[in-house]
C-alpha cells in the first residue's frame, strides 16, 4: 500500500456529494446587507481537498472583535496598506492564495494549518509578509490599493475622482478594476447605476457645489466623460449577467444615454461616447439573431441529471439563469415526470410544473395535494426546499435526484434502485488509451472552467443565496471535481479480476500524470484524490501488483495532494506554471473565504477596501489562468465518441458506504446484510449467541446499533407486508421493546445467513440453525434477516448512515477467502 495515505483518508471520511445548504456566516457584516443569508453549499461537503479550520487551529479569527468599539486605524490614501489592529492578520496573508500576495505585517497564519504546523510555517510567514507571495503576487507593503476606507457612495465619486483626474497616474486602472469586481460586496448594482446617473446630471440640475468630490481645473466635459468611462467599464464587466436580468438592467444605459444626448449641445465631443452608448443599449435590449438562434436551440438536458448522449458530445456554454432546461422530478413510487423549466426558477414553480403532469398522468388516483421538493442522495439523506428558494438544479450532487411528495411521505423516501444497485463488471476504460481519456477531461474541464463568470467567484463566497448573479457554472465545477474523484472508484471497484484492477489503477495513475502536463489540476488531483477513496486505498493485492514505478510516481502526487502547511506544495507547483491553466477551484474559494472572514468588510459605515483590492487580485489571477485559450481545444477529442460520453457522462457511486460495500475481493463479490434480533431474541439474552454463530462463521461485523423503534420505522420496514392480516400487529410487536440492529459482511452472506437464520416457522427449521434451535412459535422467532441482496440495501438503508458504518480488513481474511 502507498504511503502517506494516511492524511488525506481524513477529508475523504468527510466526503458528500449533496450540496445542501449550511448556515449563515459568522459575523456577516450588517452593513453589506447579506446578515442572515446562507451559504448556497459548504465547500467542505463538496470536495476533501477543502478545510474550513483545523480542530487544532480552531475557529478562523476577525481582525475586528465585535465586542470592540474602537474603529480600525485605516490610513488615508497614501499608498500604503492597509494597518491592521495589532497583532492580527491583515487581508494580504502571506502565501494563503495561490494568485495571492504579500500584505501587512502581524500573524498572518492560515486558519487551515494546525497548531505545530503553524510554528513550522514561521520563516514563510515573514517572508511572504515582507513582499513575497504566490504565482501572479498580489504585492507587499506598499502595493495596496491608493483609495482609504470610505463610505459606499465616497468610494464611487473617488473612483470618478481618479478617472476623470488621474489622481493616482498609473493606479487607475488598477483601482478601476478593484472597484468593478468587488462593488457588489459593499454597494448594489441599483445603488451604483442611481450615484453614476446623479453624477452625470449634476451640473445640469445646478447641484454642483463645491466639495462634491471633482478635482478642480476640470471641465464638465471630463467629468461627464469620466462616469461614461465607468459606466463603459460596467457594462463590459457584467454584460452577459446584465443580459440575462432582462429590463431590470436595461434600463440603466437607456436612462443615461437619453442624458448624454441632451448634453451633446453643450459637449459635442462627448459624440463618440454617445454613439458607443447606444451601441450598447442595443446589445443589452436585444441580442444578436446569432444568440437567439443559439439561445433557442438550447433547451438542454443539465448535466447528469437528464441525460442524452448528442448533449454530451457539443462543447458547452456557460449557463444562464434563463435557459430552459429539461430534468426529471422523481415521485415516492419512483416513477417521473420529466419537466422543462428555466434554471433559475422558483421552488414553487417547479412543484406547479409538476403538479400539472401529475393531474394528467394515468398513474395518479387523484390530484396531488400540498407538495414539497426534496433533493435525495444515493445514501439517503434529504434536503428539503423552500418555496423561495432559486436555481436548485445546479445545487445537486452526485447522484443526487429531486422529488415531490406530500409532507407525510417524506420519510418514506428511498434513492432509486439504480444508485443502490451493483452490476459488476470490466471498465470501458480498458478499450481505451490513458492519452483518449486525458486529452478529454481536459476539455471538458477547460469548457466547464472558462463558462464561470469571474464575478461568480465573489457572489459564491461573499453572498451565498442572496447574491444577485447565482455562481451557477461555478456550482457545476465543484461538482465536477467531486464526480470525478467518485469516478474513479467506481470504475476500480467494479473491476473484479485483480490483473485487470492493476492494469485500471496503472491507467488512472497515468491520466493524473497527463492532466498534471496539460495543466489540468482539476482532474489531476480529482483523479488522485479518487485513488485515495479508503474503499480502494485498503486493496492491498492490487497495490502491491503496481509496478515500483507507478507506485513511486502516485507517491509524488500524493505529496502534491498534501494539504499541510497551507497546501505548500500544490503552491509551488502552480507557481511555476504559466497560463492557460486550470486550477483546483476549491483552492481558490478557500482562500476567498479565508480572506472574506479574516476581516470585516465593513467597520460601521466604511468599506475596507484593501481587503476588496486582495479579493480582486484573487479574482485577478483567476482572469491570468485563462488569459491563453487552449491549444486547440476542439480538434483534441470531440472525434473520439466513446472517450467523450464517457468522460462527459461518468458513472459514479457516491455513497461511502456502498463504495465500502462494493468492494470486490478477488473472484468473490463481497455482500452486507442485515440482521436484527427481535425484541423476545434481545428479552432472551441471545444477542451473544447470534453474533458468536456469525463470528464463527467468518463474517464481520460493519455496524451495529441498540434501539426501540418506533411503530412508524417498523412500518417503512414491512412496507411488503401491508396488505397481510398480521401487518399491524407485527409492526407494534416490533415497535414494542428493544432490538439489536447489526450489518454483516461477507461473500455470499445474504443466501448463508438465512441459511444460518432458518426458516420463518421454527417447525420447519433445521436442527443448528438459530430457529431450529432457540425457536419454538412463529410469532415468536426471535430474528429477522433481508432475504435478497435488494433488500438487504434498502433496510440497511433505513437503519443506518454513512458515518456509522466501520470499515477494515480483519486479519483472518487471507484464511477466509482465496
Amino acid at each position: 500500500m502507498p504511503a502517506g495515505m494516511k492524511p488525506l483518508e481524513k477529508f475523504l471520511k468527510k466526503q458528500t456529494t449533496a450540496l445542501t445548504r449550511a448556515g449563515g456566516f459568522g459575523g456577516a457584516d450588517k452593513a453589506s446587507g447579506t446578515g442572515g443569508s446562507r451559504r448556497r453549499a459548504s465547500l467542505s461537503r463538496v470536495v476533501p481537498f477543502f478545510r474550513e479550520t483545523s480542530p487544532e487551529s480552531g475557529q478562523a479569527r476577525e481582525v475586528f472583535s465585535p465586542d470592540t468599539e474602537e474603529p480600525p486605524c485605516w490610513p488615508l490614501a497614501t499608498g500604503a496598506t492597509l494597518a491592521m489592529a495589532p497583532g492580527s492578520g491583515g487581508p494580504g496573508f502571506g502565501g494563503s492564495s495561490a494568485g495571492g500576495g504579500g500584505g501587512g505585517g502581524g500573524d498572518v497564519r492560515s486558519p487551515s494549518l494546525s497548531s505545530d504546523e503553524q510554528s513550522s510555517e514561521a520563516s514563510l510567514v515573514t517572508d511572504a509578509s515582507s513582499g513575497g507571495g504566490g504565482s501572479g503576487g498580489g504585492g507587499g507593503v506598499g502595493s495596496g490599493s491608493p483609495l482609504s476606507a470610505e463610505t459606499p457612495d465616497n468610494l464611487t465619486l473617488t473612483l470618478l475622482d481618479s478617472v476623470a483626474g488621474k489622481r493616482y497616474g498609473h493606479c487607475t486602472e488598477t483601482l478601476l478594476d478593484d472597484f468593478m469586481l468587488t462593488h457588489p460586496i459593499f454597494l448594489t448594482a441599483d445603488r451604483l447605476q442611481q450615484v453614476l446617473l446623479q453624477q452625470f446630471s449634476l451640473e445640469t440640475e445646478g447641484r454642483m457645489g463645491e466639495g462634491e468630490g471633482w478635482p478642480g481645473g476640470l471641465d464638465g466635459g471630463e467629468r461627464k466623460r469620466a462616469v461614461l468611462s465607468v459606466a463603459f467599464r460596467y457594462l463590459d464587466t457584467y454584460r452577459e449577467l446584465l443580459q440575462e436580468e432582462g429590463e431590470r438592467s436595461n434600463s440603466f444605459p437607456k436612462d443615461l444615454y437619453m442624458c448624454a444626448v441632451q448634453e451633446l449641445g453643450r459637449y459635442p465631443e462627448l459624440v463618440e461616447d454617445v454613439l458607443k452608448l447606444q451601441r450598447w443599449t442595443e446589445i443589452l435590449h436585444s441580442p444578436s439573431d446569432e444568440e437567439k438562434e443559439s439561445r433557442k436551440k438550447q433547451v438542454r438536458p443539465l448535466f447528469r441529471h437528464f441525460r442524452r448522449i448528442d448533449a454530451c458530445l457539443q462543447p458547452r456554454e456557460a449557463f444562464r439563469g434563463s435557459d430552459e432546461i429539461f430534468c426529471r422530478v422523481y415521485t415516492p413510487d419512483h416513477s417521473y415526470v420529466t419537466i422543462r423549466s428555466r434554471l433559475s426558477c422558483r421552488v414553487g414553480e417547479i412543484l406547479a410544473l409538476v403538479r400539472e403532469k401529475l393531474q394528467y398522468s394515468e398513474d395518479q388516483p387523484a390530484l396531488p395535494g400540498n407538495l414539497v421538493l426534496v433533493a435525495v442522495t444515493s445514501a439517503g439523506e434529504k434536503a428539503v426546499f423552500r418555496p423561495s428558494d432559486e436555481a436548485v438544479f445546479t445545487t445537486l450532487g452526485v447522484n443526487t435526484h429531486l422529488f415531490a411528495c406530500e409532507p407525510p411521505e417524506l420519510e418514506t423516501l428511498l434513492p432509486l434502485p439504480e444508485e443502490i444497485h451493483w452490476s459488476p463488471g470490466d471498465s470501458k476504460l480498458h478499450d481505451m488509451s490513458a492519452e483518449e481519456v486525458a486529452n478529454q477531461l481536459v476539455v471538458f474541464d477547460w469548457e466547464l472552467f472558462s463558462c464561470v463568470h469571474e464575478v461568480e467567484f465573489v457572489c459564491y463566497v461573499f453572498h451565498g443565496e442572496q447574491a444577485r448573479w447565482r455562481p451557477l457554472n461555478l456550482e457545476l465545477v465543484l461538482q465536477r471535481c467531486s464526480e470525478v474523484q467518485h469516478w474513479v472508484a467506481t470504475e476500480i471497484l467494479q473491476c473484479q479480476s485483480l490483473p485487470k484492477r492493476v492494469q485500471l489503477l496503472r491507467k488512472f495513475i497515468k491520466i493524473a500524470s497527463l492532466c498534471k502536463q496539460q495543466q489540468d489540476l482539476l482532474s489531476f488531483l480529482a483523479v488522485v484524490l479518487g485513488l485515495d477513496n479508503p474503499a480502494v486505498s485498503r486493496l492491498r493485492l492490487t497495490w502491491e501488483g503496481l509496478p515500483g514505478k507507478f507506485r513511486k510516481q502516485f507517491q509524488q502526487f500524493e505529496g502534491t495532494a498534501d494539504p499541510s502547511r497551507n497546501h505548500k506544495s500544490y503552491r509551488d507547483l502552480m507557481a511555476g506554471l504559466r497560463p492557460p491553466l486550470i486550477p483546483f477551484t476549491p483552492l481558490l474559494l478557500k482562500d476567498l473565504t479565508f480572506l472574506h472572514e479574516s476581516c470585516k468588510t465593513f467597520h460601521g459605515e466604511m468599506v475596507n477596501f484593501e481587503k476588496m483590492h486582495k479579493v480582486a487580485e484573487m479574482v485577478r489571477t483567476i482572469r491570468r489562468y485563462r488569459c491563453t485559450p487552449l491549444a486547440n481545444p476542439l480538434n483534441i477529442a470531440r472525434s473520439v465518441c466513446s472517450a467523450s460520453v464517457i468522460v462527459s457522462t461518468p458513472r459514479a457511486v457516491s455513497s461511502c458506504n456502498f463504495l465500502s460495500s462494493c468492494e470486490l475481493p478477488i473472484k468473490s463479490i463481497m455482500e452486507r446484510t442485515f440482521v436484527a434480533l427481535k425484541p423476545d431474541g434481545v428479552q432472551r439474552g441471545l444477542c451473544g449467541e447470534v453474533m458468536k454463530r456469525f463470528e464463527q462463521k467468518g463474517f464481520r461485523l460493519v455496524a451495529a446499533k441498540f434501539l426501540q423503534p418506533s411503530e412508524d420505522h417498523m412500518k417503512k420496514h414491512y412496507m411488503d407486508l401491508k396488505d397481510m392480516p398480521f401487518y399491524a400487529g407485527l409492526c407494534k410487536y416490533m415497535s414494542s421493546g428493544p432490538v439489536f440492529a447489526m450489518v454483516w459482511e461477507g461473500q455470499g452472506i445474504v443466501k448463508m445467513g438465512r441459511m444460518m437464520l432458518g426458516e420463518t416457522n421454527p417447525a420447519d427449521s433445521k436442527p443448528g440453525s438459530i430457529r431450529g434451535d432457540f425457536c419454538i412459535s412463529i410469532g415468536r422467532n426471535i430474528i429477522h434477516g433481508s432475504d435478497t441482496a435488494e433488500n438487504a440495501k434498502m433496510e440497511i438503508a433505513l437503519w443506518f448512515k454513512d458515518e456509522e458504518f466501520v470499515t477494515y480488513t480483519p486479519c483472518t481474511q487471507a484464511q477466509l477467502y482465496e
